[in-house]
């Protein structure tokens, strides 16, 4: 099969300080043959100057001088691998309560979170808010790989304590689908192949879970979305009556001849072709790119969102989220910032902060009159356009939204929208 045509899975890792994260993802990619021979030599060449007596994997990732230095993750960094099966995005994410921003950037787009624990030290305050924060981003599959069992002689009864302790943790939060699986990263046990050392255990390897989950079904492909995000007019003679309208599809499925209203005129139309790259197709859905073309010559422009007639989303000024706060300077009442919705910009006042979320405990301090770095709260905006939004539990894409400091045009917040 060509890698174009197969099936992409996004996911993030978690997990605390020396849990093996950066390992583990050091033995995927080289169980999956995504390492070069000079990059493997040269972590073995690393690893024996150390004086170990293994193949330190952690190199292969920990890509930061800084993180080197202290041993921890601290950025979101990026790897890709691909297997027969299906390509892989890894967004590795730092484990530390002062980086939960990155966190959240990292795993707003992923398919799956993979939450690491240590099998010496059990679930821990760390462990809990990793998957507290998985469950606010609505990221539909959730694994907990117990690691280092090698360091507990392959005891069953600590995996099964572990997995006690989590699975009622989890019974708290919004998680559909939960995979309790017991690796070691550094020999390599129920990563890729099957361990020998742990027969009691009937479950997936890791990486044959991460190859078959489902994740076709977890996009919305019923309530049609389609936000502008640029006009296409070619100024050539040859394209002189090409006029199409290119974006990401962010629900539903569209389909030449279905009946459209562009928001948010209210402007009806009919769908006349869908176009991607160079040639038509004939239905397109989340998260195809495509130029969608209209019977009608209707005005829509950069920011309006194609949906159907009727099925199509409310605009509101006034919206109610949870925004996760990312620069020092803390959110309060009052404040004015620039809001940026699909494909659509404008300003927001922040109205009120309801409740700051403590995400170890799920405590909401309805006293907090500030939202400070990495805090994640209940907020109300009043924006000066009227977005096109949909609760963030049933699309989160039009269901997301990011604050930006007009001064500096940094980003400083990160919102899900309530339903």
């Amino acid at each position: 099969m060509a890698t174009t045509d197969m099936d992409l899975l996004r996911f993030a890792t978690a997990g605390s300080v020396d849990d093996g994260k950066s390992t583990l993802i050091g033995r995927l990619l080289l169980d999956s043959k995504a390492i070069f021979e000079d990059q493997l030599e040269a972590v073995e060449a690393t690893s024996e100057a150390k004086g170990y007596d293994y193949t330190d994997l952690a190199l292969l990732t920990d890509g930061l001088r800084s993180e080197r230095e202290q041993g921890i993750t601290i950025d979101v960094a990026y790897r890709y691998f691909a297997t027969p099966n299906r390509k892989f995005i890894i967004a590795d994410t730092p484990g530390h309560v002062q980086y939960t921003r990155n966190m959240v950037t990292g795993a707003s787009t992923a398919d799956l979170g993979l939450v690491l624990v240590d099998a010496r030290q059990g679930l821990t305050e760390q462990s809990r808010r990793h998957a507290v924060i998985l469950s606010l981003l609505r990221v539909p599959h959730l694994v907990l790989a117990v690691n280092k069992m090698d360091l507990v002689d392959f005891d069953q009864e600590v995996f099964d304590k572990i997995h006690r302790d989590f699975t009622q943790f989890a019974t708290k939060l919004n998680v559909p689908d939960l995979e309790v699986i017991p690796i070691s990263a550094l020999q390599g046990d129920n990563v890729v192949t099957r361990s020998d050392n742990m027969p009691w255990y009937s479950g997936p390897t890791l990486m044959h879970h991460l190859e078959h989950v489902h994740v076709a079904s977890d996009r919305d492909l019923i309530d049609a979305r389609f936000p502008v995000q640029y006009v296409v007019r070619p100024k050539s003679d040859e394209f002189h009556d090409y006029r199409g309208y290119a974006g990401q599809v962010a629900g539903g499925v569209l389909k030449p001849g279905d009946e459209v209203v562009v928001l948010p005129s209210g402007m009806t139309s009919k769908i006349s072709k869908i176009d991607l790259f160079d040639k038509e197709i004939t239905e397109a859905f989340p998260p195809m790119s495509v130029t969608v073309h209209l019977e009608d010559d209707v005005d829509v422009s950069r920011g309006d969102m194609i949906a159907r007639v009727n099925n199509a989303p409310t605009p509101s000024q006034d919206i109610d989220a949870m925004v996760c706060w990312m620069t020092t300077a803390p959110l309060q009442p009052r404040q004015k910032l620039a809001i940026k919705h699909t494909t659509r910009t404008g300003r927001a006042l922040v109205k009120d902060i309801a409740y700051r979320l403590d995400v170890n405990t799920l405590h909401r301090d309805q006293d907090t009159k500030e939202l400070a770095v990495n805090e994640i709260g209940r907020v109300t905006l009043r924006t000066t356009v009227p977005l096109l939004v949909d609760p963030y539990s049933k699309n989160r894409t039009t269901g997301s939204f990011i604050l930006i400091d007009e001064a500096t045009g940094v980003t400083v917040g990160a919102g899900m929208i309530n339903g």
